[in-house]
């Protein structure tokens, strides 16, 4: 009996775990030339590292939004693969409050390792992705890759009013987010056969689950600011949002929604690499000085929640949108926007 393909074993990376560093990106990015003349209907580029581009239609209302995201397999399925990263790309939209609606394929295929048909399931899990949330799936790109590689770009419309940055996060505002942590930790563990039985499945409904509620949140004055969390972990993408918005923030730790014990997979080794790279970027600006924390909001999520800056006194409208979209687990604030310490956007983990 053949035994199954698994997706892991010709991968070097994980998800969103490929990403680059972000100190390295910082000098890639700092070294790549000019940037190129200001458009004034280019109203988010890529100055604050934010989720997609957003650019002004001529209607003067509607906005364009525009993003790509593609990994190697994070999971053994392909077609869960397919599936994961396809939300996993859409969420960029979400995440800028906005509706997808037209995505092309990014496809790269090591044709001599692994048969066109478990690439077809592949394409078949992002298209049932894409049906779920309303996006036409018309067509991509492919190529013969030593490993394999797959993604989306994906375009989604949003109202003016209703765009949503990761600047604008202000001094006292809650901070949510919409699933736990842990993707990266538990991906770990299955690559090394280690995930426990109880744990099986968690991070694939995690990670295929959409951000689609980032649309109904778009349409709250009271958020200020709102970003998705994947491969530079939480506090990773929380520092983008602070800088953004030039301000500082605190974590309360206990709040922090996990995908199971966390802790006794860190104590067996299962941190991905992606843990420690985003750590040694990062570390200087959070005050966290427990190993087990720092390795916990800095793991790598691929396809994780959104991360929402809004005004306390809209705590219980949110809190009920939240339950309302079944997120039931997760109708607590996790911290609070601070103002920046001495001009620094740092973050604190209480």
């Amino acid at each position: 009996m053949t035994p199954p393909i698994r997706l892991t074993q010709y991968s070097s990376g994980a998800g969103c775990g490929c990403k680059i560093a972000p100190k390295l990106l910082d000098e890639i990015l700092a070294t790549s030339g000019d940037a190129p003349p200001s458009d004034a209907r280019l109203l988010v580029g890529n100055e604050l590292r934010d989720d997609a581009a957003a650019w002004l239609l001529d209607d003067g209302e509607t906005v364009l939004l525009a993003t790509t995201d593609f990994f190697m397999p994070i999971v053994d399925d392909p077609f869960d693969f397919g599936r994961i990263a396809a939300a996993n790309a859409i969420s960029d939209i979400y995440a800028m409050g906005g509706r997808p609606v037209l995505a092309l394929a990014i496809l790269g295929w090591p044709i001599d390792q692994l048969p066109p048909e478990v690439a077809r399931e592949v394409i078949r899990g992002a298209r049932a992705i894409c049906a779920e949330a309303g996006v036409s799936l018309a067509g991509g790109h492919s190529i013969d890759s030593p490993e394999p590689i797959f993604g989306l770009a994906v375009n989604g419309l949003v109202q003016r009013r209703h765009l949503k940055a990761n600047a604008g996060a202000r001094p006292g505002d809650l901070l949510y987010l919409t699933k736990p942590l842990g993707v990266g930790i538990l991906a770990t563990a299955e690559k090394k056969d280690r995930l426990r039985a109880a744990d099986v499945g968690k991070a694939a409904a995690s990670m295929t689950r959409l951000n689609s509620i980032g649309t109904q949140l778009s349409r709250l004055e009271a958020v200020h600011a709102m970003t998705d969390v994947t491969g530079f972990g939480l506090c990773g993408h929380l520092l983008e949002m602070c800088r953004a918005s030039a301000v500082g923030a605190e974590l309360e730790f206990a709040a922090i929604p996990q995908l199971g014990d966390l802790a006794a997979y860190l104590a067996e080794g299962m941190a991905p690499g992606g843990t420690r790279r985003n750590w040694a970027s990062y570390g200087h600006a959070v005050d966290c000085s427990d190993a087990i924390q720092q390795a916990i909001v800095s793991d790598p999520q691929t396809s994780g929640g959104l991360l929402i800056a809004a005004d306390p006194a809209a705590r219980d409208e949110i809190e009920e949108l939240l339950q309302r979209a079944g997120l039931a687990i997760i109708p607590h604030p996790i911290g609070t926007i601070r103002a920046a310490s001495g001009g620094e956007s740092r973050v604190g983990v209480i």
